[in-house]
């Protein structure tokens, strides 16, 4: 577990990470070596941790990213025996449109489908407009933060949906993509976010009605 043992890493984190690494380890053993597994938890913290506003988690948001990384290295490999469609969300800092998404594809889908969400600009927090509006309609999107999209997440989607990230988002041949053309949250009232919230609740509820999820 030496990749943890740094003086830029607190003693609770280097704690947490090494915890994480063995549970990732017990989660996909038999699929990716401890060497895996431990690289793609340290570049998940080293992400992390310049730029997220909530320093207190960063080892267990980290441990989530990994393990978000992993299963999707693993439906890319052709290492998973899992079948149910991936849904990306997309958008310019995961902190508002994408976050949204992700929250109501969740609530709507269960365990039918799987989503995950990134951004071309991650910021430092959700905005707290949008987390406000998810709890109005009895979401919570509190506990989620705004992560970069990686190579093995876009190549697993099923369904890649773009939203304001432009030029920036990427492009895979071969794969299904959508524009949902929507105003952007960042710095607006919880008041006019719920038309943006209502609206993706529609486009999210097509989506899954398009995948037979629904």
């Amino acid at each position: 577990m030496n990749h943890f043992s740094r003086d830029d890493i607190s003693e609770l984190d280097q704690l947490t990470l090494r915890s994480s690494a063995m549970l990732l380890q017990k989660d996909f053993d038999g699929t990716f070596g401890a060497e895996t597994i431990e690289l793609f938890l340290l570049s998940s913290y080293e992400e992390f941790a310049p730029r997220l506003a909530n320093q207190t988690y960063l080892a267990l948001f980290a441990e989530r990213f990994a393990r978000e990384r992993l299963r999707a290295l693993a439906r890319v490999e052709g290492k998973s025996d899992d079948t149910r469609p991936i849904v990306l969300f997309l958008c310019t800092h995961n902190a508002g449109r994408s976050q949204i998404a992700l929250g109501y594809f969740r609530e709507m889908a269960g365990d039918r489908a799987i989503a995950w969400s990134g951004g071309s600009e991650p910021g430092s927090a959700i905005n707290p407009a949008a987390v406000a509006a998810m709890a109005e309609v009895g979401i919570d999107i509190s506990t989620e933060f705004p992560k970069p999209w990686t190579d093995e997440i876009v190549r697993a989607a099923d369904v890649v949906v773009t939203m304001g990230c432009g030029d920036a988002c990427p492009v895979f041949p071969g794969k299904r993509y959508e524009d949902w053309s929507l105003a952007d949250p960042q710095g607006l009232t919880v008041e006019d976010v719920r038309p943006i919230r209502d609206e993706i609740r529609g486009r999210v509820a097509g989506l899954l009605h398009s995948l037979s999820v629904l």
